[in-house]
């Protein structure tokens, strides 16, 4: 995962998701020990979101002390070149196109730096700290405003051939559906992301469909408040709900016949929130399809780290706790 070198003991880790930025110092055990969370505020632009991030690291290597950390690992959205480290115009970060981070903190820093896709990195982090581990096989998907994830092979983060491996979010599920964003057909994030159960929410309704929806304007409408009026017993919310389950389900089916892992881990606010309709949907379909050889052993749980999953998976990375399979 990481060219030869001497890994430290102890690492600074970024993480650039949403509207907050986050930095943290921790440690091969998968200790926290210094942490701050910071507003983004990209509409500043990217000279001020970066002055602004390396005032963060400069706090966080002073407060890591005389053993200072040896390493930064920056959790960012894609798409991104994970072994150049640059940035390639992630949607939510207007003006980062073609931003070279690995290249920007090493000449500040001195430091090694790795810049990796942050579903990628949430992976490491459950699959060394968190519902991954001491398994060596496992897949990590977050379900939350968008689909992505991370693969882990022999406990080695799978990357591919240019660094763009694990757009879970964007397997098809339905040959015949709907035209993503991404200029797929029937993406899984089109049909089951919180943003997906929020637009179908909001089309069912604009085409006459009853529901308790109603009571809201059409626009603040989202998937947290259709898992809301499902389990008030509101027919449109809870068909929504099941359908991004089932549809959570072939995903999940295809991912245990490519990857044979022994486990999957779901993590994001969807996942975590959506409770047993969307749950039970997504077991009961895995049970129905998956081939007798490959549900063997497979088990589907919740995430373990919430937020500092991404955290976590930088610290590991930085300190060489994901070991090379044996």
């Amino acid at each position: 995962m990481m060219p030869a070198m001497d890994y430290p003991q102890r690492a600074v880790a970024v993480d650039l998701g949403g509207t907050r930025f986050r930095v943290a110092v921790g440690n091969g055990s998968g200790e926290l020990e210094w942490r701050s969370s910071q507003f983004t505020r990209v509409e500043r632009g990217l000279q001020a979101v970066l002055k602004h991030l390396y005032e963060t690291i400069d706090e966080a290597l002073a407060a890591s002390g005389p053993n200072r950390a040896g390493g930064i690992a920056i959790a960012a959205p894609g798409p991104l070149d994970p072994e150049t480290g640059v940035i390639f115009n992630p949607p939510n970060m207007p003006g980062w196109d073609r931003v070279p981070m690995k290249q920007l903190f090493e000449d500040r820093y001195g430091l090694p730096v790795q810049v990796v896709n942050d579903a990628n990195l949430a992976a490491v982090g459950e699959h060394r700290f968190g519902a991954g581990r001491g398994l060596r096989n496992i897949v990590y998907v977050t379900v939350s405003t968008g689909i992505g994830g991370g693969v882990i092979v022999n406990n080695q983060l799978l990357l591919g051939g240019r660094g763009f491996a694990g757009e879970i979010g964007h397997m098809t599920v339905d040959m015949r559906g709907e035209r993503c964003a991404c200029g797929n057909i029937g993406c899984l994030e089109w049909l089951a992301s919180g943003t997906s159960i929020a637009r179908q929410a909001r089309q069912r309704l604009a085409s006459g469909i009853h529901s308790t929806l109603e009571r809201f304007p059409l626009q603040e409408i989202t998937a947290a408040k259709v898992a809301e009026m499902a389990y008030g017993g509101d027919t449109l919310a809870e068909g929504l709900l099941r359908g991004a389950g089932v549809a959570l389900g072939v995903g999940m089916v295809n991912l245990a016949h490519l990857f044979n892992p022994e486990r999957i881990i779901l993590g994001g606010g969807v996942s975590l929130n959506a409770g047993p309709i969307l749950w039970d949907a997504l077991q009961t379909t895995v049970r129905s399809r998956t081939m007798p050889s490959s549900r063997k052993g497979l088990d589907i749980v919740q995430a373990a780290l919430g937020d500092d999953a991404g955290l976590l998976g930088g610290v590991a990375l930085m300190t060489r706790a994901v070991a090379k399979a044996a």
